[in-house]
């Protein structure tokens, strides 16, 4: 019998490609607007706009602020008591804990203090040296960027 349950992101970085396992049993409605949008082309060329070392790279931003995002609803919060730690993707969202919208963040190391406070959608399961080699800074001088972002 074939799993049709199970969803994999591959996100294309100027470094190499990166290999998401998406999480629907955590957050179906975020998973499902990730995979939306990633399949629309949303993503292709965003920049990484936060990349703050030993903490997460952040990106999902039209417009490359960090202020900005898509065209749709915000989503309802959908935390979990999964753990941010290395290689975890989790939804990026202002002080209202149901403004998550296409921002997300990939952790590239423990963050705990962010469990039960932001949506956990998905976790890399290849590629994350790729992540690692995204330059850094609030915002890099020369920003990474996603070339490409698909839902299979």
């Amino acid at each position: 019998m074939v799993d049709h349950t199970f969803h994999q992101l591959t996100m294309q970085l100027e470094a190499g490609e990166v290999a998401i396992k998406l999480r629907p049993d955590l957050a179906p409605g975020h998973v499902a607007r990730i995979a939306e949008l990633a399949n629309e082309g949303f993503y292709d060329g965003v920049l990484f706009h936060r990349v703050i070392d030993g903490f997460m790279a952040q990106g999902g931003d039209p417009t490359g602020t960090g202020g900005g995002g898509s065209e749709k609803p915000d989503l309802k919060a959908e935390f979990s008591k999964e753990p941010h730690v290395r290689g975890i993707c989790s939804m990026a969202r202002s002080s209202d804990p149901n403004s998550a919208n296409s921002q997300f963040f990939i952790c590239f190391d423990e963050a705990r203090f962010l469990d039960r406070k932001y949506t956990i959608w998905g976790e890399v399961i290849s590629g994350m040296e790729h992540v690692d080699a995204l330059p850094k800074g609030e915002p890099p001088r020369k920003p990474g960027k996603i070339v490409s972002m698909r839902a299979a």
